[in-house]
């Protein structure tokens, strides 16, 4: 911690998945932390390491910034409006949005926020939970400049790469848009793919083999497929309705910008048919199950 920041107090809202070691990230790297987390019992891991507090409000009376990671909008209005909510704190001076939500609700949080002098940092993250514990993510920010560079400090301990894009609060959400599409897409496109190569009888380790040493890899071909698909673990992290909700958003916002998005709906359809066949709650890696049973065939290692 660089010389000066001893009594900065931060707090972390949201200890999920990806959450857990989030935070973990912030007290390996010497923050004073105040966790909370709407079941408790998720929290109670904390102890002795952090503070855990009651409510939102209470965080906001101990944390002098608070980054906040859960899903729904419902859920950011209670945390962070509502009557327990961080408004009604009376320490915290600065928001750290780590959601993939609608930029009307960021919109909406940073003007209620702002009423009460708490200035708010739009920072969603991609890299997904296996970044998370190495400290690794990718971060893209917008919000004031000195807000960004308040926050900075705090999010080096779990991000490689902070991008500043506006000192509009919600286009970073927009970012995390393209970025979340163009990452589903590669997973979609590459389960088909290796579903249909297998199905000609190619072995799925050599496929890999030449798609990551060619043009055709990505992120899917270089960690997802071989490490869930194959080994038929599907535990990377990420559930097919969040990444449904995340490409809803990307959907609305194109609607709302008049750009028509016709391969990325087709994307979206197939993660929409691999959650009603799945169920929601199952790994995103998932997705290539429906197309497997199709093609009458599984994509597995040896």
């Amino acid at each position: 911690m660089e010389a000066g920041q001893a009594a900065r107090v931060v707090g972390f809202a949201g200890l999920g998945a990806i959450g857990v070691p989030m935070a973990e990230r912030l007290i390996q790297g010497g923050e004073q932390v105040v966790v909370y987390n709407r079941t408790g019992a998720k929290a109670s891991a904390f102890h002795n390491r952090a503070a855990i507090a009651a409510t939102p409000a209470e965080m906001a009376d101990k944390a002098d910034i608070v980054f906040v990671c859960i899903t729904s909008a419902d859920a950011y209005r209670d945390v962070v409006l509502g009557p327990n909510g961080l408004i009604r704190g009376n320490r915290m001076k600065t928001y750290v949005h780590l959601g993939t939500n609608e930029v009307a609700l960021l919109e909406e949080l940073a003007a209620g926020l702002g009423s009460r002098g708490i200035a708010a940092l739009d920072a969603p993250m991609t890299g997904g939970v296996p970044r998370a514990r190495d400290g690794t993510l990718t971060v893209m920010a917008s919000g004031s400049r000195d807000t960004f560079e308040l926050a900075e400090p705090v999010m080096n301990h779990y991000a490689k790469k902070i991008v500043y894009l506006s000192d509009r609060v919600g286009a970073a959400q927009v970012m995390k848009y393209v970025n979340n599409v163009l990452s589903a897409s590669n997973l979609a496109l590459a389960c088909e793919a290796m579903v249909l190569g297998r199905r000609c009888g190619l072995d799925p380790a050599a496929m890999l083999e030449v798609l990551n040493n060619g043009t055709g890899q990505n992120t899917a071909t270089l960690t997802k497929i071989p490490a869930q698909v194959l080994t038929r673990k599907f535990s990377h992290g990420g559930t097919l309705g969040l990444m449904i909700k995340d490409l809803d958003a990307f959907s609305g916002e194109a609607r709302r910008n008049g750009v028509p998005v016709p391969l990325a709906e087709a994307v979206i359809e197939s993660f929409r048919k691999a959650a009603f066949e799945e169920g929601e709650r199952e790994d995103l890696t998932k997705i290539i199950r429906p197309m497997e049973r199709a093609a009458g065939i599984t994509v597995e290692g040896r």
